[in-house]
């Protein structure tokens, strides 16, 4: 069974936990031809680099593999609801759409918080799909987090 955009994600952020790193995953995805462009999963501690969240590595990886800065036309998907931070890396690509499994009330800013995309100040703002795979993705940070306590 082929493994669907979310499942690579999952993936991904199921790697990030092995790894000590709080369990994000995201995959861009060229839905014209199905082609995976990138797959990265949280390397803040890793890297000693705060900005290192799944999103910021998958369109890193994404915008080197295409040559650029923007990647209009492509697919975001993540496991969990994107910080401001990653809102404003994914208005600057110009992705397409973004899929997103677990909400986050305290960090999120799709959704919750404050609604990057909302604001009269964001200049793209991809349509968003929010739900995918997320169950999986809630439960997998709760068993994560158990286990720190």
């Amino acid at each position: 069974m082929t493994k669907t955009p979310m499942d690579i994600a999952l993936d991904e952020a199921r790697a990030a936990a092995a790894r000590g790193e709080v369990p994000v995953g995201a995959v861009i995805l060229d839905p014209a031809t199905r082609d995976v462009i990138a797959a990265a999963g949280n390397r803040t501690r890793e890297l000693n680099d705060p900005t290192a969240h799944a999103e910021i590595l998958a369109i890193r990886a994404a915008c080197a593999a295409r040559r650029d800065e923007r990647l209009t036309g492509l697919d975001l998907y993540v496991t969990l609801e994107p910080c401001a931070m990653c809102a404003g890396a994914i208005s600057f690509a110009r992705l397409r759409r973004l899929y997103y499994g677990a909400d986050d009330p305290k960090g999120g800013a799709i959704t919750s918080g404050p609604r990057f995309f909302g604001q009269p100040t964001c200049h793209h703002a991809p349509e968003i799909y929010d739900g995918i795979g997320g169950e999986a993705a809630a439960t997998l940070l709760r068993d994560f987090f158990r286990q720190k306590r």
